[in-house]
């Protein structure tokens, strides 16, 4: 697989990695510096249960440890608006086929046309976007902006970071300020990878090559002590049965 190729084994074992449209091929051998930085960013990740036991949103601390690696390198939110003109040109008063006229006899403009499409990070012609803990449809947005960016031919792929499913073994054994599973706070609704890969397999990202990029379990620290603990929990309840 290209992913066993193309990307480090310690990243492997931390992340998931799905490929459309041959982004990592992309990244790797036409934005090897822009690649470089991100896997430096992924490498760096290390997530504690504070960390996801906080809110989403801009009260969340994650997004902020991506802004910390990727800031330095000069990577910056961008959003982009334009209008569209639509020419008429009509065809050469002495020909019935063939060329048409060099000046069109109406121009009409739609204003906006393109307009409030951001994305968290874009370097040359590489953009990034991180949804952590946001509903579901913002990775619409996201697609369709990474599709407006490469339709307008200004990136060439585009990398999303997400949850991986397997964090809601942490969720489930993890609790909040009230005692109670902070998988109730990661709702199947959320923003994970299982929400946005039928969407990258119905193409709704258009044209545009994405990496779609999964944050496990073993990005978290301690997680296997909640292993361990979980295991402990249910040899004592094995016990009291028998």
């Amino acid at each position: 697989m290209e992913t066993e190729r193309l990307i480090r084994p310690e990243l492997r074992n931390r992340f998931e990695f799905h490929n459309y449209g041959h982004a990592l091929e992309i990244l790797n051998f036409a934005f090897p510096e822009e690649w470089s930085e991100l896997t430096d960013c992924l490498s760096r990740l290390s997530l504690s249960l504070a960390d996801i036991r906080r809110s989403g949103g801009n009260e969340s601390p994650i997004p902020k440890k991506f802004d910390d690696i990727l800031y330095p390198y000069g990577w910056r939110e961008i959003r982009i608006s334009g209008d569209l003109t639509v020419k008429k040109y009509p065809r050469q008063t002495t020909q019935r086929r063939g060329r048409f006229s060099s000046e069109p006899f109406e121009e009409t403009v739609i204003e906006g046309y393109i307009d409030g499409h951001n994305i968290d990070f874009l370097k040359n012609r590489v953009a990034f976007d991180l949804e952590w803990n946001s509903k579901d449809q913002t990775f619409d947005r996201d697609l369709l902006a990474m599709r407006t960016y490469f339709d307008c031919g200004l990136i060439d792929v585009g990398v999303i970071v997400t949850r991986s499913e397997d964090l809601n073994e942490i969720f489930r054994s993890a609790t909040d300020d009230q005692g109670k599973p902070l998988l109730r706070k990661y709702g199947a609704s959320t923003t994970w990878m299982g929400k946005l890969l039928y969407r990258l397999d119905s193409r709704r990202n258009g044209g545009c090559p994405i990496l779609a990029v999964g944050i496990r379990k073993e990005c978290v620290e301690g997680y296997d002590r909640i292993d361990r603990y979980r295991g402990e929990l249910t040899d004592v309840r094995r016990r009291e049965e028998v």
